[in-house]
């Protein structure tokens, strides 16, 4: 007997018997409920078996017997009546666990999101995405009718979504193209970095998504609960079905808060910060103007995440800032940093240790933030060293920038085109799926080994989006995409180390080395990012206009 845990008072599991009782119990499960009907298999101990060993030891145990592959409404509504009847921690089991998983996940569809189901689900090895269908839809709308169709269907509309939707207009005005996102903004979010530095005011990152929507794409403001990539589907929360010939996925990765205890608690408040969300950024500049003497720790989780670099840039501008109002030698500065390198390309690690000495940080490798009490102003950090037992270190701070774990989103992860680690499984050259073949993906949830930055989206787009016109035409792949990512790291006010690599970490320079060494500090890089890549990204990338971003072509070997 396995047991499933997919919350804390409702578990699974294959078929039990009387012997399991005991150790049902040992493990604080307090009722049963028996989904399998009696006699439907030679091995199967009947009810009467289960409960009477279930009395005997203090359970409490219920039948309601469930026809493999019939869940019916009247099914669910029972099973939810039981559950709040009995006492709890509550085991269900069938033949599997299947049958109880399912009837738990339509009870709970009334309450949870169906992407939080599909995940709990799955922790557990259990495969809901049969059901979301009839989750999502009211248990009526099948999917193979929709209530919309498009030739391209994009889900997700940051930068790679609204980049690639506006590319394929461009080539074919023609198109019908749909945009999925229920997000009323659209943020830039590389300028959050120069919000918690005091250089860009947080509203200037900000638009309205619905001017940014290219003309003549369609708009559908609501969050994917599934997909059906058999039936060419998008199953939507709200119970619309949204059908596609070709489909693009590009939503943005999930900042997991939550994975840090007591970090949500504190955020915003006690010292506590991050550039990654768009109202703490101004307060991370705050923290910086009012700190005058203390502690200050920046954080870095495991990879991956998405600009990989702001972690250690929210150190740099913070460290130039005590610089210059004189407050620097009163401030220890420390990089808590969960692996074992300061910046995964080696070419522009020289000048960046220059600026660690300059801020005279320690650089603290291997550590991990686990929680965080705010009140106490105490970091709790994991610290994980090759070939050593993995210890934890608690460290005060004063002001702590914090950069969560990341995820690809639940919807993502638990669905049929998720690789075994969550990701959007793609060649990585022409960013076709790699199972099916009217999908494409781009940005932070792909599972191509490049770095999540708008810069490596803006490359993205019109590779992905020359070879949907290259397939609508019934040609193969034309475009690949080389890795490229690009990674401004404010070392100071006024200088940027541009980081511009391709896969394996192979630079690619956009500017010939004699106008811009990226490898080094330059007031160039600086100005290119204050104020040239802003409106690059909301007038030329958003519309289409693929500037230092032309497809390139595919290498043979590279399809």
């Amino acid at each position: 007997m396995e047991i499933k845990k997919i919350t804390e008072k409702f578990s699974v599991s294959p078929q039990i018997t009387a012997d399991d009782i005991e150790r049902l119990k040992a493990e604080g499960i307090k009722a049963i409920i028996c989904n399998r009907p009696d006699g439907e298999g030679a091995d199967q101990p009947n009810f009467a078996e289960i409960e009477e060993a279930a009395s005997k030891a203090g359970l409490v145990a219920c039948y309601l017997p469930i026809v493999s592959g019939k869940v019916r409404d009247e099914d669910v509504d029972s099973f939810g009546t039981h559950l709040g009847d009995l006492p709890r921690p509550v085991l269900a089991y069938c033949r599997t666990g299947t049958r109880s998983a399912t009837l738990w996940s339509f009870h709970e569809a009334k309450k949870r999101p169906i992407p939080e189901i599909l995940a709990a689900t799955k922790v557990v090895g259990y495969d809901m995405s049969g059901v979301a269908r009839r989750i999502a839809n009211g248990g009526k709308t099948p999917t193979d009718t929709g209530d919309a169709q498009f030739d391209v269907v994009i889900v997700g509309a940051g930068a790679g979504g609204i980049s690639v939707a506006a590319s394929l207009k461009s080539r074919n005005s023609n198109l019908s193209v749909a945009i999925i996102d229920p997000a009323d903004i659209h943020y830039y979010q590389p300028g959050w970095t120069m919000v918690g530095g005091g250089i860009f005011d947080a509203q200037d990152t900000a638009k309205t998504m619905g001017s940014l929507i290219p003309r003549g794409v369609k708009w559908i403001k609501a969050a994917v609960a599934a997909f059906e990539p058999e039936n060419n589907a998008v199953i939507l929360d709200g119970c619309r079905v949204v059908k596609y010939d070709r489909l693009v996925v590009c939503p943005g990765l999930k900042l997991d808060w939550g994975a840090i205890e007591g970090l949500e608690e504190t955020l915003g408040r006690n010292g506590v910060t991050s550039n990654y969300r768009y109202d703490l950024a101004p307060y991370t500049w705050q923290l910086v103007q009012e700190l005058k003497e203390g502690r200050a720790l920046f954080t870095q989780p495991p990879m991956p995440i998405k600009c990989a670099g702001a972690p250690q840039k929210a150190m740099y501008l913070s460290g130039d800032a005590w610089s210059r109002n004189g407050a620097l030698n009163g401030i220890d500065i420390q990089f808590m940093n969960a692996g074992g390198v300061l910046f995964g390309v080696k070419d522009y690690v020289p000048a960046l240790m220059d600026y660690v000495e300059k801020y005279d940080a320690t650089l603290n490798f291997f550590h991990n933030l686990v929680s965080v009490d705010g009140l106490a102003k105490k970091a709790t950090f994991k610290v994980a060293k090759p070939d050593t037992d993995a210890t934890e270190v608690t460290v005060d701070f004063d002001m702590m920038h914090v950069c969560p774990p990341q995820t690809a989103p639940d919807f993502i992860r638990v669905s049929p085109l998720a690789d075994a680690a969550g990701w959007v499984d793609v060649d990585q050259a022409t960013l076709r799926h790699k199972s099916y073949d009217n999908i494409w993906s781009l940005g932070d949830v792909m599972n191509a080994p490049n770095a999540k930055t708008a810069a490596a989206a803006r490359k993205q787009a019109p590779t992905v989006a020359e070879n949907i016109m290259a397939d609508i035409a019934g040609r193969s792949s034309v475009a690949q995409y080389d890795g490229y990512g690009s990674c401004p790291l404010t070392v100071e006010r006024g200088k940027i180390v541009l980081a511009e690599f391709g896969y394996g970490g192979v630079l690619k320079p956009s500017f010939p080395k004699m106008l811009l060494d990226g490898t080094k500090p330059t007031r160039a890089a600086w100005f290119l990012k204050e104020k040239m890549l802003p409106p690059i990204y909301w007038k030329a990338m958003l519309r289409g206009k693929e500037w230092l971003a032309k497809p390139e072509p595919l290498n043979v070997s590279a399809d």
